[in-house]
């Protein structure tokens, strides 16, 4: 058994997790409320069902109701993104603990991410981390999805990369990033928290994979022909790479 624990972090880390999940319930049919329609309609042939029945076990673990949970945990400092997921089509799918949520936001500052605000919040993580991977047979490590130019996603994930290398350090721990491109940029003061970022988790983290938004509105306009591609589209792609 080989599971793997998704942490997703800030708005980007939180909206690129909702595309993911959303592709990852397609693939294993599993239904919005953490179901899987009974087998009793379709019957597979026995050594695939096998197959079928333990590849989600990676990223899902399943109750005793037999609802599939996602291994992951959201964290935002302010609300309004998770909100969506709290009131979103796949609200039935997580557990109310896998959604937490500060009162304010990192405003763009890795250091209210990191020392201020991410302090608060951390212990809180930590534990939900904790009883999740509790619940794992054969943990083998985590992804983490982050931006890297918000203070929620430069602040409070190198705080928790620095915090996951004492508690797990035989784990293995994957980014997912997004990297600010100059011509895609929502604040001034992404290259600095990039940069601080970069320097604390560089020694935490096994393998990164980097993303640019500027890069996947080129593809969403070359290959996929959208014109205006909305974040939407961007994150279905990072879906896509990231499963």
């Amino acid at each position: 058994q080989r599971e793997c624990i998704s942490i997703h972090i800030g708005q980007a880390g939180v909206q690129m997790g909702n595309a993911c999940w959303e592709l990852y319930c397609l693939e294993h049919g599993i239904q919005a409320d953490g179901t899987i329609p009974g087998p009793k309609q379709v019957k597979p042939v026995e050594p695939k069902s096998e197959q079928v029945d333990s590849s989600f076990e990676t990223f899902f673990c399943e109750t005793a109701s037999g609802k599939h949970v996602p291994r992951a945990v959201f964290i935002d400092l302010e609300p309004t993104v998770i909100d969506e997921i709290r009131t979103g089509p796949y609200h039935a799918l997580f557990h109310p603990e896998q959604l937490i949520s500060g009162k304010e936001d990192a405003a763009n500052n890795y250091a209210r991410g990191h020392y201020t605000i991410g302090k608060e919040i951390i212990d809180t993580v930590l534990s939900r981390i904790r009883k999740m991977a509790d619940q794992c047979s054969g943990l083998q490590g985590f992804l983490v999805f982050h931006s890297f130019g918000g203070g929620t996603g430069s602040g409070f994930t190198s705080l928790l990369m620095e915090r996951l290398s004492v508690e797990y350090s035989k784990k293995s721990k994957l980014e997912f990033s997004v990297y600010p491109a100059p011509q895609v940029s929502t604040a001034v003061v992404e290259p600095y928290n990039s940069i601080l970022t970069t320097h604390t988790t560089l020694e935490h983290s096994d393998c990164s994979f980097m993303v640019d938004n500027e890069a996947i509105y080129d593809i969403c306009n070359r290959n996929l022909d959208i014109e205006r591609p909305t974040y939407t589209n961007l994150n279905r792609l990072i879906g896509q790479i990231v499963s």
